[in-house]
Protein backbone atom coordinates (compact mmCIF):
# COMPACT_ATOMS: atom_id res chain seq x y z
CA UNK A 1 0.00 0.00 0.00
CA UNK A 2 1.23 3.49 -0.78
CA UNK A 3 1.98 5.68 2.20
CA UNK A 4 0.43 9.10 2.88
CA UNK A 5 1.46 11.36 5.74
CA UNK A 6 -1.31 13.71 6.94
CA UNK A 7 -0.31 16.86 8.80
CA UNK A 8 -2.68 18.24 11.45
CA UNK A 9 -2.17 20.71 14.27
CA UNK A 10 -5.23 22.86 14.94
CA UNK A 11 -8.89 22.35 15.84
CA UNK A 12 -10.39 22.68 12.33
CA UNK A 13 -7.83 20.22 10.96
CA UNK A 14 -8.76 17.52 13.47
CA UNK A 15 -12.37 17.88 12.34
CA UNK A 16 -11.45 17.72 8.65
CA UNK A 17 -9.11 14.79 9.17
CA UNK A 18 -11.66 12.54 10.89
CA UNK A 19 -13.70 11.60 7.77
CA UNK A 20 -10.62 11.67 5.52
CA UNK A 21 -8.72 9.28 7.77
CA UNK A 22 -11.59 6.77 7.68
CA UNK A 23 -11.39 6.70 3.88
CA UNK A 24 -7.59 6.78 3.64
CA UNK A 25 -7.26 3.64 5.74
CA UNK A 26 -9.19 1.72 3.10
CA UNK A 27 -6.52 2.15 0.44
CA UNK A 28 -3.35 3.61 1.97
CA UNK A 29 -0.88 3.25 4.78
CA UNK A 30 -2.08 6.38 6.59
CA UNK A 31 0.31 8.11 8.98
CA UNK A 32 -0.82 11.10 11.01
CA UNK A 33 1.56 13.79 12.26
CA UNK A 34 0.22 16.12 14.96
CA UNK A 35 2.48 19.18 15.04
CA UNK A 36 1.37 20.28 18.50
CA UNK A 37 0.33 23.70 17.19
CA UNK A 38 -2.70 23.51 19.49
CA UNK A 39 -1.24 22.02 22.63
CA UNK A 40 -3.97 22.68 25.18
CA UNK A 41 -5.90 19.53 26.19
CA UNK A 42 -9.25 21.16 25.40
CA UNK A 43 -7.98 22.47 22.07
CA UNK A 44 -6.43 19.24 20.87
CA UNK A 45 -6.69 15.83 22.52
CA UNK A 46 -10.41 16.11 23.22
CA UNK A 47 -11.04 16.23 19.47
CA UNK A 48 -9.17 12.98 18.86
CA UNK A 49 -11.19 11.27 21.57
CA UNK A 50 -14.68 12.42 20.62
CA UNK A 51 -14.21 12.12 16.84
CA UNK A 52 -12.73 8.62 17.13
CA UNK A 53 -9.58 9.64 15.29
CA UNK A 54 -6.66 7.27 15.74
CA UNK A 55 -3.92 8.56 18.01
CA UNK A 56 -1.33 10.40 15.92
CA UNK A 57 1.68 8.36 14.89
CA UNK A 58 3.90 11.36 15.62
CA UNK A 59 3.24 14.16 18.10
CA UNK A 60 5.60 17.13 18.34
CA UNK A 61 5.97 19.07 21.57
CA UNK A 62 6.70 22.49 20.09
CA UNK A 63 4.49 24.64 22.34
CA UNK A 64 1.84 26.95 20.94
CA UNK A 65 3.19 30.22 22.31
CA UNK A 66 6.28 30.57 20.11
CA UNK A 67 6.53 33.27 17.39
CA UNK A 68 5.20 32.11 14.01
CA UNK A 69 8.59 31.88 12.32
CA UNK A 70 10.15 29.85 15.09
CA UNK A 71 7.10 27.61 15.36
CA UNK A 72 7.01 26.95 11.62
CA UNK A 73 10.75 26.29 11.49
CA UNK A 74 10.60 23.71 14.29
CA UNK A 75 7.65 21.99 12.61
CA UNK A 76 9.51 21.87 9.29
CA UNK A 77 12.55 20.28 10.90
CA UNK A 78 10.45 17.63 12.65
CA UNK A 79 8.26 16.87 9.61
CA UNK A 80 11.40 16.47 7.49
CA UNK A 81 12.76 13.88 9.94
CA UNK A 82 9.50 11.93 9.72
CA UNK A 83 9.58 12.03 5.91
CA UNK A 84 13.17 10.80 5.81
CA UNK A 85 12.19 7.90 8.06
CA UNK A 86 8.84 7.03 6.47
CA UNK A 87 9.54 7.83 2.79
CA UNK A 88 5.90 8.74 1.97
CA UNK A 89 4.39 8.72 -1.51
CA UNK A 90 2.49 11.95 -0.69
CA UNK A 91 2.03 14.56 2.02
CA UNK A 92 -1.50 15.76 2.82
CA UNK A 93 -2.27 19.16 4.39
CA UNK A 94 -5.48 20.93 5.35
CA UNK A 95 -6.50 24.57 5.16
CA UNK A 96 -4.17 27.41 6.04
CA UNK A 97 -2.39 27.07 9.40
CA UNK A 98 1.32 27.22 10.22
CA UNK A 99 1.21 23.40 10.23
CA UNK A 100 -0.06 23.57 6.64
CA UNK A 101 2.76 25.91 5.66
CA UNK A 102 5.40 23.74 7.31
CA UNK A 103 4.14 20.60 5.59
CA UNK A 104 3.95 22.39 2.25
CA UNK A 105 7.52 23.65 2.37
CA UNK A 106 8.88 20.25 3.38
CA UNK A 107 6.99 18.57 0.53
CA UNK A 108 8.26 21.13 -1.96
CA UNK A 109 11.89 20.87 -0.86
CA UNK A 110 11.83 17.06 -0.67
CA UNK A 111 9.88 16.76 -3.94
CA UNK A 112 7.04 14.82 -2.33
CA UNK A 113 3.63 15.19 -4.04
CA UNK A 114 1.47 17.53 -1.96
CA UNK A 115 -2.29 17.12 -1.49
CA UNK A 116 -4.12 20.26 -0.33
CA UNK A 117 -7.62 19.83 1.04
CA UNK A 118 -9.64 23.07 1.21
CA UNK A 119 -7.74 24.64 -1.67
CA UNK A 120 -8.60 27.86 -3.47
CA UNK A 121 -9.92 29.93 -0.57
CA UNK A 122 -9.05 33.61 -0.60
CA UNK A 123 -9.85 36.50 1.72
CA UNK A 124 -7.63 38.87 -0.32
CA UNK A 125 -6.24 40.21 2.95
CA UNK A 126 -2.50 39.63 2.88
CA UNK A 127 -2.22 40.88 6.47
CA UNK A 128 -3.72 37.53 7.51
CA UNK A 129 -1.02 34.86 8.01
CA UNK A 130 -3.59 32.30 6.88
CA UNK A 131 -3.88 33.98 3.48
CA UNK A 132 -0.13 33.66 2.92
CA UNK A 133 -0.18 30.02 4.04
CA UNK A 134 -3.03 28.98 1.74
CA UNK A 135 -1.56 30.72 -1.31
CA UNK A 136 1.76 28.93 -0.81
CA UNK A 137 0.03 25.57 -0.30
CA UNK A 138 -1.98 26.00 -3.50
CA UNK A 139 1.10 27.01 -5.46
CA UNK A 140 3.02 23.85 -4.57
CA UNK A 141 0.16 21.32 -4.42
CA UNK A 142 -0.03 18.42 -6.86
CA UNK A 143 -3.69 17.66 -6.04
CA UNK A 144 -6.01 20.51 -5.04
CA UNK A 145 -9.45 19.80 -3.57
CA UNK A 146 -11.75 22.83 -3.53
CA UNK A 147 -14.90 22.99 -1.38
CA UNK A 148 -16.79 25.23 -3.86
CA UNK A 149 -16.81 26.43 -7.46
CA UNK A 150 -15.79 29.87 -6.25
CA UNK A 151 -12.57 28.40 -4.87
CA UNK A 152 -11.78 26.95 -8.31
CA UNK A 153 -12.36 30.36 -9.87
CA UNK A 154 -9.92 31.90 -7.39
CA UNK A 155 -7.26 29.46 -8.53
CA UNK A 156 -7.94 30.22 -12.18
CA UNK A 157 -7.33 33.93 -11.52
CA UNK A 158 -3.87 32.96 -10.27
CA UNK A 159 -3.07 30.79 -13.27
CA UNK A 160 -3.70 27.50 -11.45
CA UNK A 161 -5.97 25.90 -13.99
CA UNK A 162 -5.07 22.31 -14.66
CA UNK A 163 -6.41 18.78 -14.48
CA UNK A 164 -5.50 18.16 -10.83
CA UNK A 165 -7.94 20.76 -9.43
CA UNK A 166 -11.25 19.30 -8.23
CA UNK A 167 -14.51 20.54 -6.68
CA UNK A 168 -14.99 18.05 -3.87
CA UNK A 169 -17.41 19.65 -1.44
CA UNK A 170 -16.37 20.31 2.13
CA UNK A 171 -15.20 17.57 4.50
CA UNK A 172 -16.51 19.62 7.44
CA UNK A 173 -19.96 18.96 6.01
CA UNK A 174 -19.17 15.23 6.17
CA UNK A 175 -18.24 15.51 9.82
CA UNK A 176 -21.26 17.63 10.72
CA UNK A 177 -23.65 15.13 9.16
CA UNK A 178 -21.97 12.35 11.16
CA UNK A 179 -22.39 14.04 14.54
CA UNK A 180 -25.35 16.42 14.29
CA UNK A 181 -27.74 13.88 15.79
CA UNK A 182 -25.50 13.81 18.89
CA UNK A 183 -25.99 17.55 19.49
CA UNK A 184 -28.23 18.47 22.42
CA UNK A 185 -29.44 21.65 24.09
CA UNK A 186 -26.98 22.85 26.73
CA UNK A 187 -28.98 25.81 28.05
CA UNK A 188 -32.63 26.37 28.91
CA UNK A 189 -32.63 30.03 27.84
CA UNK A 190 -32.20 31.92 24.53
CA UNK A 191 -28.59 32.93 23.85
CA UNK A 192 -26.04 33.97 21.24
CA UNK A 193 -22.97 31.77 20.74
CA UNK A 194 -19.67 33.64 20.39
CA UNK A 195 -16.10 32.65 19.51
CA UNK A 196 -13.32 35.23 19.07
CA UNK A 197 -9.60 34.56 18.95
CA UNK A 198 -7.94 36.56 16.18
CA UNK A 199 -5.21 39.00 17.28
CA UNK A 200 -6.92 42.06 15.77
CA UNK A 201 -9.90 41.46 18.07
CA UNK A 202 -8.03 40.37 21.19
CA UNK A 203 -4.48 41.76 21.22
CA UNK A 204 -5.45 45.38 21.75
CA UNK A 205 -6.98 46.35 25.08
CA UNK A 206 -9.30 49.01 23.66
CA UNK A 207 -10.49 46.76 20.84
CA UNK A 208 -11.23 43.81 23.11
CA UNK A 209 -13.07 46.08 25.54
CA UNK A 210 -15.10 47.53 22.67
CA UNK A 211 -16.12 44.05 21.48
CA UNK A 212 -17.00 42.84 24.96
CA UNK A 213 -19.03 45.95 25.72
CA UNK A 214 -21.15 45.51 22.58
CA UNK A 215 -21.69 41.82 23.33
CA UNK A 216 -22.68 42.80 26.86
CA UNK A 217 -25.43 45.11 25.49
CA UNK A 218 -27.21 42.44 23.40
CA UNK A 219 -30.84 41.63 24.14
CA UNK A 220 -30.10 38.02 25.11
CA UNK A 221 -27.21 36.43 27.03
CA UNK A 222 -23.97 35.50 25.28
CA UNK A 223 -22.18 32.15 25.69
CA UNK A 224 -18.49 32.64 24.98
CA UNK A 225 -16.05 29.67 25.18
CA UNK A 226 -12.86 31.65 25.48
CA UNK A 227 -9.57 30.61 23.88
CA UNK A 228 -6.79 30.24 26.52
CA UNK A 229 -4.82 32.96 24.76
CA UNK A 230 -7.75 35.39 25.06
CA UNK A 231 -8.20 34.55 28.74
CA UNK A 232 -4.57 35.51 29.28
CA UNK A 233 -5.16 38.80 27.48
CA UNK A 234 -8.27 39.46 29.56
CA UNK A 235 -6.31 38.97 32.76
CA UNK A 236 -3.35 41.03 31.55
CA UNK A 237 -5.68 43.92 30.69
CA UNK A 238 -7.16 43.85 34.18
CA UNK A 239 -10.67 42.90 33.03
CA UNK A 240 -12.86 40.73 35.25
CA UNK A 241 -15.57 38.34 34.06
CA UNK A 242 -17.98 40.06 36.42
CA UNK A 243 -17.58 43.30 34.45
CA UNK A 244 -19.67 41.74 31.65
CA UNK A 245 -22.77 40.29 33.29
CA UNK A 246 -24.48 39.42 29.99
CA UNK A 247 -21.51 37.29 28.85
CA UNK A 248 -21.12 33.74 30.14
CA UNK A 249 -17.41 33.03 29.63
CA UNK A 250 -16.79 29.27 29.65
CA UNK A 251 -13.79 27.03 29.00
CA UNK A 252 -12.97 25.91 25.44
CA UNK A 253 -15.35 23.23 24.20
CA UNK A 254 -14.95 20.10 22.12
CA UNK A 255 -16.37 19.68 18.64
CA UNK A 256 -19.72 18.10 19.51
CA UNK A 257 -20.27 20.57 22.34
CA UNK A 258 -19.51 23.44 19.96
CA UNK A 259 -22.02 22.08 17.44
CA UNK A 260 -24.57 21.73 20.25
CA UNK A 261 -24.14 25.34 21.33
CA UNK A 262 -24.43 26.52 17.72
CA UNK A 263 -27.39 24.37 16.78
CA UNK A 264 -29.60 25.72 19.58
CA UNK A 265 -28.35 29.34 19.53
CA UNK A 266 -30.34 32.33 18.29
CA UNK A 267 -27.30 33.24 16.17
CA UNK A 268 -23.54 32.81 16.04
CA UNK A 269 -20.96 35.61 16.37
CA UNK A 270 -17.37 34.75 15.46
CA UNK A 271 -14.10 35.69 13.80
CA UNK A 272 -13.35 32.06 12.93
CA UNK A 273 -13.35 30.69 9.42
CA UNK A 274 -14.71 27.20 10.08
CA UNK A 275 -17.49 28.30 12.40
CA UNK A 276 -18.91 30.52 9.64
CA UNK A 277 -19.42 27.33 7.62
CA UNK A 278 -20.75 25.33 10.54
CA UNK A 279 -23.31 28.04 11.29
CA UNK A 280 -24.44 28.06 7.66
CA UNK A 281 -24.78 24.28 7.54
CA UNK A 282 -26.80 24.43 10.77
CA UNK A 283 -29.00 27.17 9.25
CA UNK A 284 -27.93 29.72 11.84
CA UNK A 285 -27.33 33.40 11.21
CA UNK A 286 -23.68 34.34 11.61
CA UNK A 287 -22.13 37.73 12.33
CA UNK A 288 -18.43 37.66 11.44
CA UNK A 289 -16.31 40.21 13.31
CA UNK A 290 -13.92 40.71 10.40
CA UNK A 291 -13.57 42.90 7.33
CA UNK A 292 -13.44 39.93 4.95
CA UNK A 293 -14.30 36.25 4.64
CA UNK A 294 -12.98 33.28 2.70
CA UNK A 295 -16.53 31.95 2.58
CA UNK A 296 -18.16 34.63 0.44
CA UNK A 297 -21.02 32.37 -0.59
CA UNK A 298 -22.35 32.46 3.00
CA UNK A 299 -23.01 36.21 2.67
CA UNK A 300 -25.95 35.64 0.31
CA UNK A 301 -29.36 36.07 1.89
CA UNK A 302 -27.91 37.62 5.04
CA UNK A 303 -26.87 34.29 6.54
CA UNK A 304 -23.43 35.72 7.21
CA UNK A 305 -22.67 39.41 7.76
CA UNK A 306 -19.26 41.06 7.98
CA UNK A 307 -19.12 43.58 10.79
CA UNK A 308 -15.91 45.08 12.11
CA UNK A 309 -15.89 48.86 12.54
CA UNK A 310 -19.58 49.48 13.21
CA UNK A 311 -20.16 47.21 16.18
CA UNK A 312 -22.96 49.50 17.36
CA UNK A 313 -24.96 47.89 14.51
CA UNK A 314 -24.54 44.40 15.96
CA UNK A 315 -28.04 44.12 17.42
CA UNK A 316 -29.60 45.60 14.28
CA UNK A 317 -27.88 43.01 12.10
CA UNK A 318 -28.96 40.19 14.39
CA UNK A 319 -32.58 41.23 13.80
CA UNK A 320 -32.51 41.42 9.99
CA UNK A 321 -34.57 38.93 7.92
CA UNK A 322 -32.92 35.95 6.23
CA UNK A 323 -33.55 34.73 2.67
CA UNK A 324 -32.24 32.39 -0.05
CA UNK A 325 -30.74 29.52 1.90
CA UNK A 326 -28.89 27.12 -0.43
CA UNK A 327 -29.13 23.46 0.54
CA UNK A 328 -26.02 21.32 0.00
CA UNK A 329 -23.87 24.40 -0.63
CA UNK A 330 -20.91 22.48 0.82
CA UNK A 331 -21.84 19.08 -0.52
CA UNK A 332 -23.96 16.16 0.59
CA UNK A 333 -21.61 14.70 3.16
CA UNK A 334 -19.55 12.43 0.90
CA UNK A 335 -16.58 14.71 0.15
CA UNK A 336 -14.05 12.51 1.95
CA UNK A 337 -14.98 9.45 -0.06
CA UNK A 338 -14.72 11.34 -3.35
CA UNK A 339 -11.41 12.95 -2.38
CA UNK A 340 -9.74 9.67 -1.44
CA UNK A 341 -11.00 7.94 -4.59
CA UNK A 342 -9.42 10.72 -6.66
CA UNK A 343 -6.18 10.49 -4.69
CA UNK A 344 -6.14 6.75 -5.37
CA UNK A 345 -6.60 7.35 -9.10
CA UNK A 346 -4.09 10.18 -9.45
CA UNK A 347 -1.37 8.97 -7.12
Amino acid sequence: MKKIISIVGARPQFIKHAPIQIQLKRFFNDITVHTGQHYDENMSQVFFEELNISRPDYLFDIGGSKPQGEQTGIMMAEIEKVCIREKPHALLVYGDTNSTLAGTLVAAKMQIPLIHIEAGLRSYNMAMPEEVNRIIADRFAYLLFCPTIEAVENLKKEGINYENVFVSGDVMCDMLKLVENRAKALADYPYYFVTLHRPYNTDNKERLLQVLNHLNKLDWPVVFPMHPRTVTKLNNYGFKKGDFRNINIISPVGYIESISWQKFALAVITDSGGIQKEAYMLKKRCITIRTETEWKETLKGGWNTLLYDNLECLQENLNKPLTDYQEDLYGKGNAAEEIVQLIKQRL
